[in-house]
Parts: structure tokens; C-alpha cells; sequence
């Protein structure tokens, strides 16, 4: 057995801040209340000494790149990376080498991380032009959601096939998970831009290319499809204010069909950063305006966006010092997302409880995970310590992750990740790892 008790902490949960102690016993929260008296001398117990604790983060988004591509992450490295900074749970996405497009490619996975994940996994199952069959096999209860590219990105899993797409809407039995960026529009614009520069375009074009205009009109499709067939939709990384007026905050979360996440990135850069940046922050969707970004923000604010996710997707350093056609898209993330989520707090821009309803909360909520997502007798014990005034800056001593850099380094947050539980075990303390893979898999009450 065993046993924490941690004192003297504010609470962050369910839209209110509190002081109060919580128990845990072996993977559980077995009582949270203002003031709680250890019975055992065996309990071990933590001082918070004020600082803030929240559930687990649950990160809808990351690419840990196993199998395949272990170069640039694994599941092992990627889930720890993950530990450090908050994040306990997390779906993995399909575009691996082979493809997550198999019941029995699927199960590898979860396989694979049954051994080395430090933190909770799912996996998303994915979608192509030919495997409809497959995807009515899934069980809901134990896999993530069905993720679907509507526009080409890293893996070239591009559904492309139009009455192939409205049957996955009509039959798949889990939310679909999708990338939104319209082909023929981005094919149209990089054509342009070659002929004029080759391949050498300048980075700071890659907005111009993958357009306002292609996420546009790949997610109001995806949007009319879902509301034509009834299907449960999530539209992953919105980049554009013009997105925005396709979701409503008019209804609670549960009662959304079509519901929307941010990533960190859109949130954060704009396009004055390509110039010191470069290829470090080329994503797909690109990185836009100032105007999109502050616009955003708000739309989340607003509860147009329901979910703040990663999108961690390294790659090796010598990949992304390459030409604009040559550079992969995607950068590493899951370590920095909530020290960077919460300098948004630190200049008033969200509370800390809009961060936790949009990072912990609504992600369980959406996808039905049992037991996760807050602070609840009787919930996993998920949990993470933060102290808000604890100035740290990212440089590579500190960053955790396989491909050794990071798109904030140089970057100071105020607020850092002081202690890390995932299902009862400290696993994570003040940039140290007490070694143990205690990460299992989610399941989903569906």
C-alpha cells in the first residue's frame, strides 16, 4: 500500500480555487477536504506550502512517433517529457510507420506503451480511404477517437475520397478526431509559390500556402458533414479567426456535437516569429496573424474552443535545417504546454481555471474518460503540483525531449511543475524522475 497526503495546497478544480488537503491511497483520491489529519505514521505527506495543485492535464494531441520514426520520439520518451510538464494522459495519433489503420496494428501500440509509458495512453485508430471495414470494428470503450487528415500532413493519410468520408461520418462508433486543411487550395498555392522561388520559398510564406482560406474551407466541410450525418466531431488545431464562427458556446459541453480544439502554437507565435524562428515553428496548420492568435485566445475565453492540446510532433534538428519543401512540419510541445498556458494567466489574459477546465476537464468530458480529468473522491490520482512564482528558463538542460530542442528555448515562464503523480506514484519532482512506468491504459465510459 501506499500513501500521501498533501496539505496546505490550493485546489484548482471545477471552476473554483480552495485550500485544502487531499488523500491518496495506492492509485486513488480517497478524500479532499480543507483539512485532513494523517491516521498512519506511513503516510507519506507533502507540504504544498500554497501552491497550486490541478488534475492531470489530458492532452487529446501528440505524436510520440513509435513505431516507425523512433528517431525524433518514442513512447518512453515522449510520455516522460510529457510527466514533467503536467501531463498525465494522453492520445497518441495514427501516422506512425506502419499506420495505426488496423485493429491488430492498434493493439501493437497499445503494447508497446503497456511496457514504457510513464504517463496514461490511449491511441487513436486512423482513417483512410479504404479501411471503413476496420473502423467498425473498433471498440469505443477502449480506444481513443477516429482521426481523420483532410488535408495531407506528416504520414500522408490524406482521406481524400468524398462518398468514402460521408460513410466513416454515418458508421464510425467513435468521435472523429480531424485535421482540416483543404489539398487542391494548399497544391494551388505552393504551385504558385514554386515557380516564382523553387524550392527554397521562404519560410515566412508558409501562412500564404497552407491558407486561412484551406482551413477554412476544409473545416466548414468537415462541419456540414458532421451536421448532415450526425456525427460526433472535433476539429483539431483551429488556426484562424475565421474558424470560429463555425462552433457555438451555446450549449454545455455535453451537449455539443461539433466541438473544437487550440494548440499551444496558434496561441502563442504569430507570423513576425518566422523570421528568428524559422523553420523551428513551420506547423501544419501554419502559424498565422497576430490578429488570428489574439482572436483566438478570446474564442477560447468565449467557450467557442473547447480544448487546449499539444500537438507535440518532434523531428531531429538536421530534418528541420532544411529548405521550405524539405523541412517537416511539427515541433515538440508536451513538456512546455502549461508553463506557457499559464503565462497567459500571469498577464491576466485567462484565469487559472479556464486553463484547467480547458486542458484537464473538458478533454474527459468530450471523450468520456473514466476516472480522469479532476479532483474527485474516487478518481485516479492524477495529479500535479505547481508553484507560480518559480521563474525557470527552457535551455537544453532542461528540455526532456529525444530531439533535444525546443521552439521556447531562451523563453523564461514564471510557473513551473513542481511534483507530478500519475495513478497514486510520484513520479516526477523539481526536473528529477523517480524512476517507474506506471502509466495505463484510459478507458472510456461509452
Amino acid at each position: 500500500m501506499r500513501e500521501y497526503l498533501i496539505k496546505n495546497s490550493k485546489i484548482v478544480n471545477e471552476g473554483k480555487i480552495f485550500e485544502g488537503d487531499v488523500h491518496i491511497k495506492d492509485d486513488w483520491i480517497v478524500e479532499v477536504s480543507s483539512s485532513i489529519s494523517a491516521k498512519s505514521s506511513d503516510i507519506k505527506i507533502i507540504d504544498a506550502g500554497g501552491k497550486h495543485l490541478i488534475p492531470g492535464i489530458i492532452d487529446d494531441q501528440v505524436h510520440f512517433r513509435e513505431p516507425g520514426l523512433i528517431h525524433k520520439d518514442t513512447i518512453l520518451t515522449g510520455s516522460k517529457a510529457a510527466i514533467s510538464g503536467g501531463v498525465t494522459s494522453y492520445f497518441e495519433m495514427p501516422n506512425t510507420n506502419p499506420q495505426t489503420t488496423t485493429i491488430e496494428k492498434l493493439e501493437e501500440k497499445f503494447s508497446i506503451a503497456k511496457e514504457n509509458s510513464y504517463a496514461n495512453y490511449s491511441f487513436m485508430f486512423g482513417g483512410t480511404n479504404d479501411n471503413l471495414e476496420e473502423i467498425k470494428k473498433i471498440n469505443p470503450r477502449t480506444t481513443a477517437a477516429l482521426k481523420l487528415f483532410l488535408g495531407s500532413s506528416t504520414g500522408n493519410m490524406l482521406v481524400d475520397n468524398e462518398k468514402v468520408l460521408e460513410q466513416i461520418f454515418k458508421h464510425s462508433p467513435l468521435i472523429i478526431a480531424a485535421h482540416c486543411e483543404d489539398e487542391n487550395t494548399i497544391k494551388r498555392n505552393l504551385d504558385a509559390y514554386l515557380k516564382v522561388y523553387g524550392e527554397d520559398i521562404p519560410i515566412k510564406d508558409h501562412p500564404a500556402i497552407r491558407s486561412e482560406e484551406a482551413c477554412y474551407l476544409s473545416s466548414s466541410k468537415a462541419v456540414a458533414l458532421a451536421k448532415k450525418t450526425g456525427a460526433r466531431l472535433h476539429v483539431f488545431h483551429v488556426s484562424t479567426a475565421k474558424e470560429l464562427k463555425l462552433f457555438s458556446s451555446r450549449l454545455p459541453l455535453k451537449k455539443k456535437k461539433i466541438t473544437a480544439e487550440v494548440c499551444i502554437h496558434h496561441l502563442w507565435f504569430d507570423d513576425t516569429d518566422y523570421e528568428k524562428k524559422g523553420t523551428y515553428i513551420k506547423w501544419n496548420p501554419a502559424v498565422k496573424t497576430a490578429r488570428d492568435k489574439e482572436k483566438l485566445l478570446r474564442g477560447l475565453n468565449k467557450n467557442l474552443i473547447d480544448v487546449v492540446a499539444s500537438d507535440h510532433a518532434p523531428h531531429t534538428k538536421e530534418e528541420k535545417n532544411n529548405t521550405y519543401t524539405k523541412a517537416p512540419s511539427g515541433g515538440p510541445l508536451v513538456q512546455h504546454a502549461l508553463p506557457a498556458m499559464l503565462e497567459f494567466y500571469h498577464q491576466g489574459k485567462l484565469s487559472l481555471e479556464k486553463i484547467i477546465e480547458k486542458m484537464c476537464h473538458n478533454p474527459a468530458l468530450l471523450f468520456d474518460v473514466d476516472q480522469r480529468g479532476f479532483i474527485r473522491e474516487g478518481y485516479k490520482a492524477d495529479l500535479v503540483l505547481l508553484d507560480l512564482k518559480a521563474p525557470w528558463t527552457v535551455n537544453t538542460s532542461n528540455i526532456f525531449y529525444k530531439c533535444g530542442w525546443s521552439p521556447f528555448e531562451g523563453s523564461t515562464f514564471k510557473s513551473r511543475v513542481t511534483h507530478t503523480f500519475v495513478n497514486g506514484h510520484l513520479v516526477y519532482e523539481n526536473f528529477k524522475f523517480n524512476e517507474g512506468k506506471f502509466g495505463q491504459r484510459l478507458e472510456f465510459n461509452r
